[in-house]
């Protein structure tokens, strides 16, 4: 039979003095990063790196700005903080306390999903071949252009002749679905949302990237630290995307790297180097946070 079996909490206590500032300074930190950029959406601007953060990443600034300390931890005098999502938190009495049991049990599958990406991605070798043609192959053979308000910095000709004189390696589905109908065909790899998972790899941008949405999408239970330390990094790999697409965005000042030329290849893979390695430490943080959600939950087990 199945009996249930409670396990000890494992919580940190952490005092007024210490999660105020922590709050307090990530609130101040994430108004330097996105004020400016909501200024902006009220003078109707575009700017599809930052739009993309806010739009195909579904967190808005007002949910990134809210500080959590993840799960795990209770914030004495956390009662008297009116900033708190109250969603997963508990009130003892005039303290807040965040637990992994907290978290909802319908939820447990895609974590552990979440996990597998993570792991996947952690223990895969990095492949820096890509030279990010994805965004090449989103305008390849095609009048809808995704972002029409800036211009190709190639004719379409010229567009569908780069296209066709590189390999295509796209190892990312979420990127891929965003391919023409005519581009598909020319990745070497078969992707789908069933292999998702499978062919993650963290020398690509966007499965960096995602190290931002696998954060917000647990809040509150994953911290405020991993979620804006992936924020940052996805804004950085979102501008490299950018940079090294067909779009001419220097009027936004977002400079060329010409991957149509062997000299931007170059310096679009020494840059595509460094995003890897900065996700590194990311990534393994919050693998942590998700394993200790998983861990620190009530269990059943057979008798």
């Amino acid at each position: 039979m199945k009996i249930s079996g409670i396990k000890e909490k494992n919580i940190t206590t952490m005092h007024t003095s210490v999660w105020r500032p922590l709050a307090e300074g990530h609130k101040h930190v994430v108004s330097m990063l996105v004020d400016k950029y909501l200024l902006e959406k009220t003078r109707q601007a575009k700017n599809p790196v930052v739009d993309f953060m806010f739009t195909y990443y579904n967190f808005r600034p007002a949910a990134l700005k809210r500080w959590t300390p993840g799960a795990g931890v209770l914030l004495k005098n956390g009662a008297e903080f009116q900033d708190f999502d109250q969603k997963g938190f508990q009130r003892v009495g005039n303290d807040i306390e965040l637990t992994a049991d907290s978290f909802p049990p319908k939820r447990v599958s895609g974590l552990k999903w979440i996990k597998s990406v993570l792991e996947n991605s952690q223990n895969t070798k990095p492949l820096l071949n890509c030279c990010g043609m994805h965004e090449w192959a989103m305008v390849y053979k095609t009048d809808d252009i995704r972002h029409d308000r800036f211009a190709l910095r190639l004719t379409p000709a010229e567009i569908q002749d780069f296209v066709e004189s590189r390999p295509v390696q796209c190892t990312h589905f979420d990127a891929f679905r965003f391919f023409t109908e005519a581009a598909r065909p020319l990745n070497q790899n078969k992707l789908s949302r069933d292999n998702f998972h499978l062919n993650e790899q963290p020398g690509c941008l966007h499965t960096n990237m995602d190290l931002y949405k696998w954060s917000y999408k647990l809040y509150p239970w994953v911290s405020s630290e991993t979620t804006l330390q992936a924020f940052k990094l996805a804004m950085e790999a979102r501008e490299l995307d950018m940079k090294a697409g067909p779009y001419d965005l220097t009027e936004i000042g977002f400079h060329p790297i010409k991957i149509e030329t062997e000299d931007g290849r170059i310096e679009y893979k020494r840059k595509q180097a460094v995003i890897w390695k900065k996700g590194i430490p990311i990534r393994s943080k919050l693998l942590k946070e998700v394993e200790y959600l998983l861990n620190e939950k009530d269990y059943e087990y057979e008798m």
